[in-house]
């Protein structure tokens, strides 16, 4: 069961070796764009091209998907980036039901860990596998896996690490449950931190904070949905960012542009902003922007409203 591009690693490796995959669940079609095309999950795209067969219930808490589900007869359910299935769904299976999730918990906790895990200036991360319990992400660890955090990683950078080492250690789940060798790990409540959703208020950049804030701020939100500020008025997306070698100050979010090189403010340096877009505009390299700037106009980024 999942939806993403994150969770088609998992179904393909357990799929290229040699586990019978009953069926595949993911959410229905949707209307995208401004045409309204009809568009299908990433998961589900992999079930067509490989002829699997595919459940795309509207509600899971419907009879017809809990029959449906019992007729199936599975042995077990893997979740990867999914809904929150409901107790009488993940308790059908002979062996239960598992999860992978994007961190190590009880870190991380949670609908965004790749992204709260980076804006938070993590150095490792890594995935979990545990039985599904009804509290969501609480139930009893089966395998975890670290992976650094380097510092030119970004949250679409992690996600596609994340993935492929997610699918590695479901597989190793899954052998670990057929042989009856899960040593199973409770997860210590002291230790839990949470991962909410990011919406779009929680994007604006806080340029009274660090410069090493900030540019972790703009890395675990890039490409989406993407750190903003705003000039003059307009809504700018940030994508990339570094910390200069050289430190020097100036007011939080003001711009200065050194060497054909285009700097923001923090409370205790500046960044150096590398890749950036424009309301309604394309993304655009920090050059570009310079070019457009009129270089006797001091500027300056604000929250946005």
């Amino acid at each position: 069961m999942g939806t993403p591009v994150f969770a088609v690693a998992s179904l393909e490796i357990l799929h290229k070796n040699g586990y019978e995959i009953c069926a595949v669940v993911t959410v229905p079609d949707k209307k995208k764009g401004r045409g309204l095309h009809l568009s299908f999950s990433d998961v589900k795209k992999y079930a067509l091209e490989n002829n699997l067969y595919l459940l795309q219930p509207e509600s899971l808490n419907d009879t017809s998907f809990e029959k449906e589900i019992i007729s199936i007869r599975p042995d077990l359910i893997v979740v990867v980036a999914f809904r929150i299935l409901p107790k009488r769904i993940f308790t059908i299976p002979k062996f239960g039901s598992i999860n992978l999730h994007a961190s190590l918990l009880p870190k991380y906790r949670g609908a965004a860990p790749i992204n709260r895990a980076i804006m938070n200036g993590e150095k490792e991360t890594g995935v979990t596998t545990f039985f599904l319990k009804e509290k969501v992400d609480t139930g009893n660890i089966i395998l975890q896996k670290k992976i650094n955090i380097d510092d030119s990683d970004d949250a679409g950078s992690m996600h596609d690490k994340l993935s492929l080492l997610g699918a590695e250690v479901v597989l190793e789940t899954v052998k670990l449950i057929g042989n009856d060798e899960v040593d199973l790990k409770i997860q210590d409540e002291k230790l839990t931190t949470s991962a909410p959703k990011i919406f779009k208020e929680d994007c604006n950049i806080n340029w009274n904070t660090t410069a090493a804030e900030v540019n972790n701020f703009i890395r675990g939100l890039s490409p989406y949905p993407c750190a903003c500020t705003c000039l003059n008025g307009k809504t700018i997306k940030i994508y990339k960012a570094l910390i200069p070698s050289e430190v020097f100050s100036t007011a939080p979010g003001k711009i200065i542009i050194l060497e054909k090189k285009l700097y923001a403010g923090t409370n205790d340096n500046v960044i150096e902003i590398l890749e950036l877009q424009l309301e309604g505009k394309k993304k655009i390299s920090a050059s570009e922007f310079i070019n457009s700037l009129n270089k006797s106009v001091e500027y300056q980024f604000k929250k946005c409203d």
